[in-house]
């Protein structure tokens, strides 16, 4: 069975490894320095982790993320490419390909669509298509449904769709591949390639609260 998780780490890995660590992403604030440290503290710092999503644990965790940050990149990169330590939860069986992909594949493109001139959407290999797409109807709900301001249609040009914020009202269609579709969930819609048509009130709106393609 293919590892894309592991597919993923790799390219992430090749991408921090190549622009150096002082690179732009699209995560607000930080440079690649940055997102490499929060990568390592994720597997090796449990303890600390809590704190990602944890609001009242976030300073410890800023903290952590720092001491990583300090450690010289090359270092911190070879952490993140070889995987996670041993008594890891991520390192139990199947572990990393059900919590890392979405992680890893969202994060590469963080660092390639913010530095790199005239990106465009690279082909997703066999069977990655199809399975972000499986792994897009929780950030629909949990990351986009709590940002929206109108109800959403995201939908595939096969035409099967998912609905965020399925009881306000409006109805504002997001049309892109999977990979596409799965960045604009996660806030990076201005950096997406997808195709929105509704109500331009509704648009309007939606600019204001989540990512939108200029």
């Amino acid at each position: 069975m293919a590892n894309h998780a592991r597919v993923e780490r790799e390219r992430l890995a090749d991408l921090l490894e190549a622009v150096g660590p002082d690179a732009p992403t699209l995560c607000d604030g930080w440079r690649t320095r940055d997102l490499a440290a929060h990568l390592v503290l994720r597997e090796a710092r449990p303890d600390a982790a809590a704190g990602i999503v944890l609001p009242f644990l976030a300073a410890r965790t800023a903290r952590v993320q720092r001491e990583f940050a300090a450690l010289p990149y090359p270092e911190l990169v070879r952490r993140f490419r070889s995987g996670p330590p041993r008594l890891s939860a991520f390192a139990l069986p199947g572990a990393d390909e059900a919590g890392n992909l979405v992680e890893y594949f969202v994060h590469a493109e963080d660092v390639r669509r913010a530095g790199e001139a005239g990106w465009e959407p690279e082909p997703l290999g066999p069977g990655l298509g199809e399975l972000l797409w499986r792994r897009l109807r929780v950030p629909v709900r949990m990351e986009l449904g709590r940002r929206t301001p109108v109800r959403l249609v995201l939908e595939l040009p096969d035409g099967r769709n998912l609905v965020a914020g399925q009881k306000l009202p409006g109805s504002v269609r997001v049309l892109g591949e999977p990979g596409e579709l799965l960045l604009f969930a996660f806030g990076r819609g201005a950096r997406a390639r997808v195709e929105l048509s509704g109500p331009a009130d509704e648009l309007a709106l939606l600019r204001g609260r989540v990512g939108v393609p200029d």
